[in-house]
């Protein structure tokens, strides 16, 4: 049998021995969208035409809840992006501008915004758009039993006014959110509020589908899983699906906005390891979120002639977390997110065994060998495009295997016995598991390799099976107890830099459940008014609060990997936002 280090070096060898020089992130990302859309824009110069289908693929299938309130994973986005609309949505410099909402109004003191809506928005099933789905939306998500059937968003709706009383049933009313009349919604805030518009951002759903469903119901209602009875206000509507295969979604004739050229717009499941030949063969009409081009296929997709290339920086992050606490058994069976009664995982708890791996692995080989350098090593979790964002303030991890052995010995985890791996303080055999999910290749070529830089210092690791994208997610949700690190990635919103949705103490998507005083501190100070109105002031508390992160180390930011978007020259209109491919479809068209 093979040694498994030989293996893994023999690995290595073969990333680095075909390495492509490549340009600066930002300087491919300027040349290859700046070619690609004066390109594009040559060809929309012609009248666009209507009809056919688009196809497009994605690695991993959506894991069936297709409710803007409900669902967690970016697969699912992908239909939800084209059904479902907000109020607001935003520009490239990422401003607010108008959507659902074609004006409104703020307060003196910020505590109120008053919009008004677009007249003549119907629904997907003909039913017309008003501003009580946009009380029931907002309603929904404040509801007692949201976090228990599972809900994620309360980071929308917490800071409205009479929120507490209600979320705790003491009434039966909400105050925060009031329809003036049917095209008048006025949010109302319990304090003044630095992120308003992006608080009045989430995608709506219609109130007369699930007015009458319990919350605790609606994660299984029909209209929440089924195609064809998905509703949204979007240009498309989510008309058929082969679950796990394929999911198609038609055009919306009676779009607010205008009708699409595109008659549908198709979806299919396919492993990256095919993904090239079917867009080579035209199969596939485009590759775009979450995972993009993967980048050592860079140059083979750039060469085809009739596909188009565009590259940009990620607005995310790939992670290694550490689960420095558990949840108890009692509260995961009651949904609840309690960081109180949260039990520590010893080992991942110790700072200093955190840092030594972070010292262990070389991230910059995973970026140059990997990424085949379409990405970038970063410190903090914060979007690189965000004002927020402060590499300097962080303390970066260089690749130092002797440094990460001295952190090792100091903690105790030393090499009792001559094995080659280190025990616990306690003189107990110390074994690691790393978790990981499929669907994602890089991430799957990713973790034999850090296995390897791990074992290397001393830290025997089991290298656990990786499991299907939704099961994995469960299980991370649930904390199932002996887990110790897990891959991951995020693809994170564009509204704000709060990065409190993720790595706050309470945030259902902090799973590291990583309970820090000196962050929550710094991130209840970076929304405090009126200071928090100054973006400098903002800006200062976030730079303090990336240097806690770094240092503190819920988890390893391995890279923010490049996004590679790639579709057939046929398909016109295409104008990518900095965190998304999607945007406004109904402009898209097919050249004959």
């Amino acid at each position: 049998m093979f040694n498994k280090k030989w293996v893994l070096l023999f690995v290595l060898m073969l990333f680095f021995g075909f390495v492509l020089v490549a340009c600066n992130g930002d300087d491919t990302s300027e040349k290859e969208g700046n070619e690609s859309q004066a390109k594009d824009d040559d060809e929309a110069s012609g009248e666009p035409q209507k009809g056919g289908t688009l196809t497009g693929a994605m690695d991993t299938a959506p894991a069936g809840v297709f409710n803007p309130i409900f669902y967690e994973e970016s697969y699912e986005a992908n239909i939800l992006d084209f059904t479902h609309e907000s109020l607001v949505g935003q520009t490239k410099e990422l401003e607010f501008e108008a959507e659902l909402a074609k004006e409104w109004e703020i307060n003196e003191d910020q505590t109120e915004i008053t919009l008004q809506l677009e007249e003549g928005v119907k629904w997907h099933d003909g039913e017309e758009f008003t501003a009580d789905d946009v009380v029931y939306t907002y309603k929904a998500i404040a509801s007692p039993g949201y976090i228990e059937a599972g809900g994620v968003r309360t980071e929308y709706v917490v800071r409205l006014l009479g929120y507490e009383a209600f979320n705790s049933g003491e009434t039966d009313e909400f105050e925060g959110v009031v329809a003036e009349d049917d095209y008048t919604v006025t949010f109302k805030f319990a304090e003044p509020n630095v992120t308003i518009l992006k608080d009045v951002s989430f995608a709506i759903i219609p109130e007369h589908i699930f007015a009458d469903v319990p919350i605790a119901e609606i994660p299984e209602h029909a209209a929440t899983l089924n195609a064809g009875e998905v509703i949204g206000t979007g240009p498309f509507k989510f008309t058929e699906m082969l679950e796990r295969e394929q999911y198609v979604l038609e055009k919306n004739a009676d779009y607010w906005k205008s009708e699409p050229y595109l008659d549908q717009i198709v979806w299919r499941v396919v492993d990256q390891s095919v993904m090239l030949g079917l867009l080579e063969s035209e199969e596939i009409d485009f590759i775009a979120d979450p995972s993009g081009v993967p980048a050592p296929d860079f140059e083979t997709v750039d060469a085809l002639e009739h596909i188009e290339i565009m590259e940009q920086p990620d607005f995310g992050y790939q992670l290694m977390g550490f689960k420095v606490n558990h949840r108890t058994d009692a509260d995961v069976e009651a949904g609840a997110i309690e960081p109180d009664n949260w039990v520590p995982n010893e080992d991942m708890g110790e700072l200093k065994v955190r840092q030594a791996m972070a010292h262990a692995i070389d991230r910059n080989a995973l970026v140059d060998n990997l990424l085949y350098g379409h990405g970038s090593v970063i410190n903090a979790p914060i979007a690189q495009q965000f004002w927020a964002y402060d590499e300097e303030a962080t303390t970066n991890f260089e690749f130092d295997p002797e440094k990460a052995k001295s952190l090792l010995d100091e903690a105790g985890y030393e090499d009792t016995n001559d094995d080659g791996f280190r025990e616990t303080p306690d003189g107990e055999e110390w074994v690691v598991n790393l978790n990981y999910p499929t669907g994602n290749k890089l991430r799957e070529d990713s973790a034999p390799i850090i296995e390897q830089f791990l074992e290397d210092v001393g830290i025997n690791i089991d290298l656990r099976q990786p499991k299907e994208m939704t099961a994995y997610v469960e299980e991370l949700t649930n904390d199932n107890s002996d887990w110790d690190l897990f891959l991951l990635g995020w693809s994170l919103a564009s509204a704000d830099p709060d990065p409190s949705g993720l790595w706050g103490a309470d945030a259902a998507y902090n799973y590291q459940r990583w309970n820090n005083e000196q962050s929550e501190t710094l991130l209840e100070e970076a929304m405090q008014a009126p200071e928090a109105f100054e973006q400098d002031y903002r800006a200062k508390k976030y730079s303090e609060w990336q240097a806690v992160f770094s240092e503190d180390l819920p988890a390893i930011l391995l890279y923010a990997q490049n996004k590679i978007y790639a579709f057939n020259e046929r398909l016109n209109g295409v104008n990518p936002m900095p965190y998304s491919f999607i945007n406004e479809p109904e402009n898209w068209w097919l050249a004959e």
